[in-house]
């Protein structure tokens, strides 16, 4: 009998070493593939059909929300594409499966300008008024990564995965390496942001050099996203601001504080690392719901008194 999960596991072995995939893409694979395995009713991989699939996928759809769902049969139909590819199987029994999707469009949440102002503010506030070395050079490194998330709108875990050699302060360059490895280059354009990046990499150099990240905290450890959520919560709570703000909003805030300024969406999704305009296009659903805000409550008909 052929096993289900000898073929799991020379699948994620092929996926490592010919298609180079990132650990977090492997283990979504293992984790799906092995939920898979563990509801089919066989373990015999040429006694799944199509009957089987479709019923599998039937509870896929009734257990989770459509983007998840749709990953997990994602990582199913790649599955069975290398088995056919390999002569496994002689034929696929995803072709004879037609899968659709209508997922709810769910609008990015963004943080008012405003709120991002006075949350910066907070900041140095705090680096201002530290009352001790230690908690100074924190406020510091705090204010250098909340300035770059909402400079670049770069993703946490680019962020936290920059190296020295990554960041160019003279010509205020940042070699970003997104999804896939994808390379892409970002210009710090804001004098006090590359101010504050220049400050922060005086004071931990030593700490950067012990870890090779640009950002570290004082022990020469790496700085890791956990912390810089941890931060963001905690500049919240000091500047009373309501709403919970995470490291992604600053990259939507990013990405629509630029569309509504007229930016040219293609320069929004090279600057965001998105390799399809598509995924982009989801902002354009944020600015035309301002724009109904804005035409309902500001348009000068309805001041008229007729």
């Amino acid at each position: 009998m052929d096993n289900l999960q000898t073929y799991i596991e020379n699948y994620l072995g092929y996926c490592s070493a010919q298609k180079c995939l990132d650990e977090k893409t492997l283990k979504a694979y293992r984790i799906d593939l092995k939920q898979f395995a563990g509801q089919v009713s066989t373990n015999n991989i040429a006694e799944i059909n199509s009957p089987e699939l479709e019923k599998y996928i039937a509870g896929l759809h009734r257990q989770y929300k459509p983007k998840t769902a749709k990953r997990k049969i994602a990582s199913l139909k790649a599955f069975f594409h290398y088995l056919e590819y390999k002569d496994v199987l002689e034929q696929n029994p995803f072709t004879k499966i037609r899968v659709r999707f209508r997922e709810p469009v769910i609008l990015p949440k963004t943080i008012p300008l405003h709120t991002v102002e006075k949350f910066l503010s907070a900041i140095y506030k705090q680096y201002q008024n530290a009352d001790t070395p230690y908690q100074k050079r924190n406020a510091l490194r705090d204010a250098a990564v909340a300035e770059l998330l909402f400079a670049t709108g770069m993703r946490i875990s680019e962020l936290c995965n920059l190296k020295i050699n990554d960041v160019n302060l003279y010509d205020g360059i940042i070699l970003v390496y997104g999804k896939g490895d994808k390379e892409r280059r970002l210009q710090i354009g804001n004098e006090a942001v590359l101010g504050i990046l220049k400050e922060y990499k005086d004071n931990f150099y030593r700490e950067m050099q012990s870890c090779n990240h640009f950002f570290a905290n004082q022990s020469g450890d790496a700085l890791s996203d956990q912390a810089v959520r941890r931060m963001i919560n905690k500049y919240t709570a000091v500047a009373a601001i309501e709403l919970h703000i995470t490291p992604h909003m600053f990259r939507h805030t990013f990405a629509t504080s630029l569309l509504e300024a007229d930016v040219d969406i293609r320069y929004i999704q090279k600057m965001l690392g998105h390799s399809s305009i598509n995924i982009t296009e989801i902002y354009t659903h944020v600015t035309t719901a301002k724009q109904r805000d804005i035409l309902i409550t500001k348009h000068p008909r309805n001041n008229f008194h007729i």
